[in-house]
């Protein structure tokens, strides 16, 4: 392997990114706002990574963190547990709005 190439992480690059009290605040208040929350995490490239949140009244919602490890930390932080893929159960939980509907109806029709 060439010097560099190496994508283990150690314990002090994560110690080195800590979660914004910011990004904890939102997870900790959509959990409280719908009875709890379990997470996913999704790596989104250089933008970072993607916390998708479904409460357990099957809402959902979602925050950015610069990294995969920060959206880990933030999600410990504020109580909600991380699933690690896309569960079924998980996905059933989920509830759209009809605001959301509506919206990806008009993106639809304005094709």
């Amino acid at each position: 392997m060439a010097d560099g190439s190496d994508t283990t992480l150690t314990a002090d690059q994560a110690a080195s990114a800590p979660a914004p009290n910011g990004l904890v605040a939102g997870i900790k208040s959509f959990a409280a706002g719908h009875g709890g929350a379990k997470a996913v995490i999704e790596y989104v490239g250089k933008r970072g990574a993607r916390i998708v949140l479904v409460g357990s009244d099957g809402a959902w919602g979602d925050q950015f963190a610069e990294d995969t490890v920060v959206a880990r930390e933030a999600c410990a932080k504020a109580g909600v547990a991380v699933e690690n893929a896309w569960e079924r159960e998980l996905m059933d939980q989920m509830r759209p709005s009809n605001d959301l509907w509506r919206s990806m109806a008009r993106r639809t029709m304005a094709r």
